[in-house]
């Protein structure tokens, strides 16, 4: 299924945080805070300003980004777990690194 936001909202995947602390402690799955970081795999066309006119985006699919902890609306998509929010939640984009997405192998 094909997903395809509208206005000014994007569809976020979470990049997952290293399970293991440099000192080599596993940290178990509940005592892992959400991560704040993730990619951008859809964006809508951009919102409206007050004469009607399309503003785009400042993001695009592909970047790496970072939001607040609560933002968003979770769903499941495909049997992937993703977040819908708007680009006014997002704080900004991480340039300088490739985005990995903790898919399992």
């Amino acid at each position: 299924m094909k997903f395809r936001p509208l206005h000014d909202r994007v569809v976020v995947r979470r990049i997952t945080a290293e399970e293991k602390t440099l000192g080599g402690i596993i940290i178990p799955d509940t005592a892992k805070e959400k991560p704040m970081e993730g990619e951008i795999i859809a964006a809508g066309p951009g919102a409206r300003n007050e004469q009607g006119q399309v503003v785009k985006l400042d993001v695009k699919t592909g970047d790496r980004v970072l939001f607040g902890k609560w933002s968003g609306t979770e769903v499941k998509l495909d049997g992937e777990e993703l977040l819908i929010m708007k680009e006014s939640d997002i704080m900004g984009i991480v340039e300088g690194s490739a985005a990995t997405t903790a898919k399992a192998a």
